[in-house]
């Protein structure tokens, strides 16, 4: 990695950590959901970065991918368990970043958070040039179980790298074999998830996250307005609110077709079983020569 995608990296990281701590204070009762996700994202902007990937508030058995629709008028709730999820970039190069928040007035969820991030600390310890995979996934399954948690399975920590917000190797959440090595000089993001039911998400609802995954097999009938704009994000998840200024229904028909001819992707919320709380910490990291550095302390 070259001196400029480095410091590109510890720009973003840092203007995402202070972007998480401005959401930690600000998530509270009464406050829309929609608010925090676009201060957060007007936040970063003004820091002279993007968003790397749309600013994203999941709450309670909902475990990622919550995004505010246009005009979305949702709430948070005394007793909620929520996530603040989100990336920034600076020149295509990602930091990704998460923290929970517990809204419950005698704090019934904060276990369930400490656990999230005593798993996120275990697993930063574990790091190291040449380690496997597999040994950050067991640290980080070790440290949820042994608080009476499980961690979830089926959600991993990823590589990050320039217009990609994930990439090798995916970081498990529990002990598995193979998945390769931790490489020197690289970018990655780990976030664990722990849950109080049985650790296993699945996709439900309508999906308000999107992402280029590859060139239209037609642009035929493809409004060029909303494909040009889609196209302005260079492969990096996109969010449908993004779009308002253009014919919402131009932009549903793109949407559509893009997705028909195996262009775009659609990520749904990603949902535990109703009832069950699932917290979620995460920071992006840098392995060097000198060790790892937290690029979103």
């Amino acid at each position: 990695m070259d001196a400029h995608a480095l410091d590109c990296h510890r720009r973003a990281g840092r203007i995402a950590s202070e972007c998480r701590e401005w959401a930690k204070q600000n998530v509270r009762p009464g406050v829309r959901v929609a608010w925090v996700l676009e201060t957060v994202e007007r936040m970063i902007r003004e820091r002279g970065a993007e968003p790397g990937f749309p600013a994203q508030s999941s709450r309670n058995h909902v475990a990622a991918h919550y995004c505010s629709p246009p005009g979305d008028e949702l709430e948070y709730r005394e007793g909620d368990c929520v996530k603040v999820d989100f990336g920034v970039h600076v020149d295509g190069y990602v930091a990704d970043t998460a923290a929970s928040i517990d809204l419950s007035t005698d704090r019934r969820w904060t276990r369930l958070i400490q656990a999230s991030e005593a798993a996120l600390a275990a697993a930063i310890a574990t790091v190291g040039v040449d380690v496997p995979v597999g040994d950050v996934g067991a640290a980080i399954e070790r440290a949820i179980t042994g608080m009476g948690f499980q961690p979830v399975r089926n959600l991993t920590g990823h590589g990050l790298g320039r217009w990609k917000v994930h990439t090798p190797p995916q970081i498990p959440n529990y002990a598995e074999r193979g998945g390769g090595r931790f490489r020197k000089d690289s970018v990655f993001a780990i976030e664990p998830f722990a849950c109080t039911g049985r650790g296993y998400i699945k996709e439900r609802g309508k999906a308000e996250v999107f992402m280029m995954v590859g060139p239209p097999l037609s642009a035929k009938g493809l409004d060029r307005d909303v494909l040009k704009a889609i196209d302005a994000w260079r492969g990096l998840p996109v969010a449908r609110r993004y779009f308002q200024h253009l014919d919402a229904i131009k932009v549903e028909e793109v949407i559509t077709k893009l997705a028909k001819q195996g262009a775009l992707m659609r990520y749904p919320p990603l949902v535990e079983e109703e009832g069950v709380m699932v917290a979620q910490t995460e920071h992006s990291l840098y392995l060097g020569p000198d060790g790892v550095e937290i690029l979103t302390a």
